[in-house]
């Protein structure tokens, strides 16, 4: 690019500049394209419901050396498949294959994966209606559904 305009009249040639440049910023082209909204399976919302497909296990990222429970799950509102992470112990015992689960935003980096688990950015807080949370510690029996 040439060099700046200065002087009395070099405001709207100042203005063009900076909005031509903006386009090379990312979190700028992410939000004024609604990126966030278009790729995100939840469609912008925090929480949604979803099916149970199947239980799988990945294992973890360098030094450790853990296998994290995952389940895939099918969003009911629009049919896409998310993994999300079964968080405490125990959490994969009490989801089967067709329940149907809750999941939210692991809370990762900037909507990216979480921790020491590759591509999952999801996690499991409900199975039938019922706080995950509470049944891992026996406060609530799993419901029959």
């Amino acid at each position: 690019m040439a060099n700046k305009a200065r002087g009395l009249n070099a405001g709207s040639s100042l203005a063009k500049r900076r909005a031509k440049a903006r386009w090379a910023k990312h979190s700028y082209v992410a939000r004024v394209l609604n990126m966030k909204v278009k790729s995100d399976p939840l469609e912008g919302s925090w929480q949604a419901k979803g099916i149970v497909l199947e239980k799988v296990q990945f294992e973890a990222k360098q030094p450790n050396s853990a296998m994290r429970k995952c389940v895939r799950v099918q969003l009911i509102k629009n049919g896409r498949q998310v993994t999300a992470f079964c968080p405490g112990d125990g959490a994969s015992k009490l989801i089967d294959e067709h329940d149907e689960v809750m999941v939210e935003c692991i809370g990762g980096r900037k909507g990216r994966s979480y921790g020491d688990i590759p591509g999952v950015r999801w996690k499991v807080i409900k199975v039938n209606d019922q706080s995950l949370n509470a049944l891992l510690k026996g406060i609530l029996e799993k419901a029959r559904k």
